[in-house]
């Protein structure tokens, strides 16, 4: 079993789309969520975006579900819901059988899952198992990206790559330029197209199972 843990470097960056997107590349995958914040019993989450964006191939698994959109600590604290622990995760993700794991973060890195500071990054430590971290295009997300690396690198932790999970239809001067600053910090593996329509092995490099190539991308810009 391969498993990959995706992270984002804050909320609203595409990490749920890079999910599906990896997913629907896959034959035999699984995408494991360990806390869904912001929504009651029964409606639909991120995990069923995965599915409708990817395909019912895809096994999705859901640890903790908390009403409060907040982060998984805060939202189990109001909810008297008991949080996560870092077994349960593990345990979660090892149970599952297919060739790929995908485990989506909520938020960015370092969001806690517990009143102990129970991080994806411990989750990622504790299975060994190499992040992929999603970022914006635009202004601010220099700063967001490196520190999300540093944390990385902090914790002797896998860096995967980057992936772009919202580019611009119309990139502005700050986007195309930021791209080669990110291309510096780590290596592009992607740029999902803003509404994430069409051919996702376009969107993807072969290691996450499509096509993309960084180089030529990039020329074109």
């Amino acid at each position: 079993m391969n498993v990959i843990v995706v992270t984002g470097t804050g909320t609203d960056v595409g990490k749920t789309v890079v999910t599906a997107a990896i997913a629907s590349l896959a034959a035999s995958v699984s995408v494991v969520k360990p806390a869904q914040t912001g929504l009651a019993p029964g409606e639909p989450g991120d995990l069923a975006d995965v599915v409708a964006r990817a395909g019912v191939h895809v096994r999705t698994v859901e640890l903790a579900r908390y009403p409060d959109p907040l982060s998984p600590e805060a939202a189990a604290r109001r909810s008297g819901l008991p949080a996560l622990t870092l077994d349960e995760i593990v345990e979660g993700v090892r149970a599952c059988t297919t060739d790929l794991v995908l485990v989506e973060g909520a938020g960015g890195l370092l969001v806690r899952f517990d009143d102990r500071g129970l991080t994806l990054a411990d989750v990622a430590a504790a299975l060994g198992a190499p992040v992929l971290v999603v970022t914006s295009a635009g202004l601010g997300t220099l700063n967001a990206t490196a520190l999300t690396l540093e944390a990385l690198g902090r914790r002797g932790l896998e860096t995967l790559g980057l992936v772009l999970g919202c580019w611009p239809a119309l990139p502005d001067l700050a986007a195309r330029s930021n791209v080669a600053d990110l291309r510096s910090m780590a290596s592009l593996l992607g740029a999902v197209p803003q509404g994430a329509h069409g051919n996702a092995a376009s969107w993807l490099a072969p290691a996450l199972g499509g096509t993309f190539d960084a180089d030529v991308w990039a020329a074109g810009l």
